[in-house]
């Protein structure tokens, strides 16, 4: 089975594969830093191949991805486009209203940025008393169990950018885009006032990069993507079970 990407079909096929699997995929992403060593895409690359992976996988269609994000973090670094977050929820409430128009009825939200969760779960929230169509949100499910079992290096106090983990995961699908002579390894101190101010990642990394980068291969990429792969689409074809059944 081929992915099914809205943005190449014809209105007859859309009709036909709404039909056929009435269950949308919005992909969401980001542009902004990641370290010296990847490009500023990193997040919606990865959310669009997950996406096109599950529609492989489910028969789902795939709207185009959305670039922008939340990312006042980077504001000040070169390539970095921010949108606020209320917006990004209004983004995702629209798409959400238009695709239900048209017999789609189950929307799928599947981020590659983290920043973009709370966005998801207020939109959706939101949404429940708006439509009857539903709406589930994906950011790499069963995350810490899988760093577990496939990275060598610990992440920054939980999080993950520019790291090992998201190396990985674009060596194994986007190798070409990777400079790994200029990936490194940063565990920037963190100061007792990150998390309580308005001190930011950008002005605590030297490299943009928090973890060590330099550890990532394609296989440990490879082998996490499809772990996240059979969960997400073991959820959609949850969510899809139960809608069809009324619970």
């Amino acid at each position: 089975m081929t992915s099914k990407q809205l943005a190449y079909m014809t209105r007859d096929e859309v009709t036909k594969a709404i039909q056929e699997f009435p269950v949308a995929i919005l992909p969401l992403g980001a542009t902004e830093q990641h370290g010296h060593h990847l490009p500023l895409g990193v997040d919606s690359l990865l959310a669009d191949h997950l996406s096109n992976k599950l529609s492989e996988k489910t028969n789902a269609l795939v709207l185009p991805t959305l670039p922008f994000g939340y990312s006042w973090v980077w504001r000040d670094i070169p390539g970095t486009v921010s949108i606020e977050q209320h917006i990004l929820e209004d983004i995702i409430k629209n798409v959400a209203h238009s695709v239900s128009r048209y017999g789609v009825k189950l929307l799928v939200l599947v981020s590659g940025h983290d920043s973009n969760k709370s966005s998801m779960k207020y939109a959706t929230r939101e949404l429940m008393d708006e439509l009857d169509m539903p709406v589930i949100y994906l950011f790499y499910p069963n995350l810490e169990k899988i760093l577990d079992e496939h990275c060598d290096s610990p992440t920054w106090h939980g999080m993950i950018h520019a790291c090992e983990f998201e190396t990985s995961l674009m060596l194994a699908t986007n190798e070409h885009l990777v400079q790994m002579d200029k990936a490194v390894r940063e565990y920037p101190e963190k100061s007792p006032l990150y998390g309580k101010s308005t001190l930011s990642l950008g002005s605590i990394s030297k490299s943009g990069v928090y973890g060590d980068a330099t550890l990532a291969t394609r296989d440990k990429g490879r082998k996490m993507l499809e772990a996240f792969i059979e969960e997400m689409t073991d959820i959609i074809n949850l969510a899809f079970r139960e809608l069809v059944e009324g619970k």
